[in-house]
């Protein structure tokens, strides 16, 4: 094997709760260093993945990342995963993502001992330019945390509790409201929308045809659109509601005022978890999530409101370059789990 070839390698890993991305890079490198192999697997939530499917879906990933022959020239892993920040016992969170990411990376060769977990909080953070040690970050997908970071390091937390008790502002929650507005524009309690005929459009195949978006039917036709639709959102899981999250932004760039109210509604729930975490004038606010990365839908909004706090935000797509940046700092001999 020639001398390029042979250079030590560092892997990335963002495992998060819709899928496990692994990353390859040279040790050598930088934060802006080229990705020299990636690969996808399932969902990577330490919390919510058994122990033998998330070490398939690790393994999956890193199989396609890492090339055979280049597996011995591993020396060092990060691994950042939803719910390794909650380690309630050795099989959970953070015990559980390094069980088997370990198990993983055995599987394939790799024997590195220069081996850390920690959360998708973390490699978000780290994925901003420069891989800054403090600040905070905010995470806005199908769910919604926020965390101030210290020393490459989560300290101190808010919200991330789940559907059921919190994610205000996520995908989720927009999703719910959208929901929300639609039954209360149908049972007369709320204003009309073109939500309506979007969410009968995702539900029902759009039964009551285009008009529903410019008219208020009569209070028949209206209940029984109400009783067709509230069945089909219970037989869904809770989570699949972040799927009507985007008919929000798609009914506001058509000019509809209750969608509009919704998004901001949104940016704000997520303005209040960032402002709980006590902000610090001139400090980072990583912003990552399908809402809150680069060009999402809520990005503008957030970073208005993030700018009246004095802070800076810096979007980025993923934690994949901030795993690969925590690994060679491990590497280095800097703790980061």
């Amino acid at each position: 094997m020639n001398e390029i070839h042979s250079r030590p390698l560092v892997v990335g890993i963002d495992a998060g709760g819709t899928r496990t991305r692994a990353y390859l890079a040279e040790a050598e490198g930088d934060a802006d260093g080229r990705v020299l192999g990636t690969g996808a697997g399932g969902p990577g939530n330490a919390l919510s993945v058994d122990r033998s499917a998330l070490t398939r879906h690790l393994a999956d990933a890193i199989r396609a990342a890492v090339p055979e022959g280049r597996r011995t020239d591993v020396v060092a892993v990060v691994g950042g995963f939803a719910g390794a920040a909650n380690g309630a016992g050795p099989e959970a969170g953070r015990d559980l993502a390094r069980s088997c990411l370990r198990a993983a990376l055995d599987g394939h060769g790799i024997r590195t001992p220069r081996i850390a977990v920690c959360g998708d909080l973390e490699v978000a953070f780290a994925s901003a330019p420069g891989t800054p040690p403090d600040g905070l970050v905010l995470i806005a997908g199908t769910g919604a945390v926020a965390a101030r970071v210290e020393k490459h390091r989560k300290t101190v937390t808010a919200d991330g509790y789940g559907w059921l008790l919190g994610d205000d502002g996520s995908g989720f929650w927009l999703g719910r409201e959208v929901a929300l507005a639609v039954l209360r524009a149908l049972d007369g309690r709320g204003s009309w929308t073109s939500l309506v005929e979007a969410v009968a459009a995702h539900y029902l195949g759009n039964p009551g045809g285009p008009y529903l978006a410019t008219q208020r039917p009569g209070r028949h036709d209206r209940e029984v659109l109400r009783a067709r639709i509230i069945p089909r959102v219970y037989a869904d899981t809770p989570l699949a509601m972040a799927r009507l999250s985007p008919l929000a932004v798609t009914a506001e760039e058509d000019g509809d005022e209750v969608a509009t109210a919704l998004l901001d509604a949104a940016a704000d729930e997520l303005a209040a978890t960032v402002e709980a975490l006590e902000p610090r004038e001139g400090e980072p606010l990583v912003a990552a999530g399908g809402l809150l990365g680069p060009h999402g839908p809520l990005l503008g909004r957030v970073t208005a409101r993030a700018e009246t706090m004095g802070l800076r935000v810096l979007p980025v797509r993923d934690g994949g370059a901030g795993a690969l940046a925590l690994a060679r700092l491990r590497l280095r001999g800097i703790d980061v789990d």
